[in-house]
């Protein structure tokens, strides 16, 4: 789910704010390649359940793959203690970035949650629930309480990927407001500057490239201000 969020929700979110077909794709075009990334950015860093959810699916699934790929069965050896530390340190770092945008409390919010989520998978193979050799589930009942954990987080992780990620992200696309800043430019379209509302989508001197709200087009503009009203149109939900 973690790639269609990256990759398939920005394009949602691009379409419904702007107003899909044409629009988008004007809109796509403006931004090019390089600026795609701040579609993403702007859903995260606005959005902090958002980013909390997926830093916590990505740190669980990534580690779930390497186990099952032999980093289970290489960390048989090890104390526990160790395995733990070192399955803290990419939940910490997501935490981190997410605290820096977001405010401390849901950094540590996503670093635990992400944390939990890996401990499980340790619980897993450590309790023999599931093989290291294979990384398949053994069949084997949830008869004490590090298996019956195990098996809770399991299941936590698998909602929270399949149903709570999608469902957040799908909100975020839909909620009709901007991805990035909101501006008031000066606009010359060729009867005279006037003032204008834009979506910005990429900087260029000696101003900006960004879709005009009203006008319902990509045009360029100088002597911008912020305007601290980030909706462009009505959510999804009220339309």
């Amino acid at each position: 789910m973690a790639p269609a969020v990256v990759f398939a929700i920005p394009v949602l979110k691009l379409a419904w704010t702007l107003g899909g077909g044409d629009a988008a794709r004007d809109a796509l075009s403006a931004m090019g390649p390089t600026n795609w990334v701040d579609v993403v950015i702007g859903m995260f860093l606005a959005e902090p359940v958002l980013a909390t959810v997926l830093v916590a699916v990505i740190s669980h699934v990534t580690y779930a793959i390497s186990a099952a790929r032999g980093g289970a069965a290489r960390h048989r050896g090890r104390a526990l203690v160790e395995t733990a530390a070192r399955a803290a340190i990419v939940p910490g770092a997501l935490g981190v970035v997410v605290g820096a945008f977001n405010g401390a409390w849901w950094g540590l919010a996503a670093g635990a949650l992400g944390y939990l989520l890996r401990l499980g998978v340790i619980t897993e193979y450590r309790t023999g629930a599931r093989s290291a050799d294979t990384g398949h589930r053994t069949g084997r009942p949830a008869v004490t309480f590090g298996t019956r954990a195990a098996e809770a987080v399991r299941i936590a992780s698998l909602l929270l990927a399949l149903l709570v990620l999608p469902l957040l992200s799908v909100t975020a696309a839909l909620d009709g407001r901007a991805w990035t800043s909101v501006l008031r430019c000066d606009v010359n379209t060729g009867s005279g500057p006037e003032r204008a509302r834009l979506v910005e989508l990429a900087r260029q001197a000696p101003g900006v490239v960004g879709w005009d709200v009203p006008a319902h087009e990509v045009v360029s503009g100088t002597n911008c201000a912020t305007d601290p009203d980030d909706v462009i149109r009505a959510p999804w939900w009220r339309t």
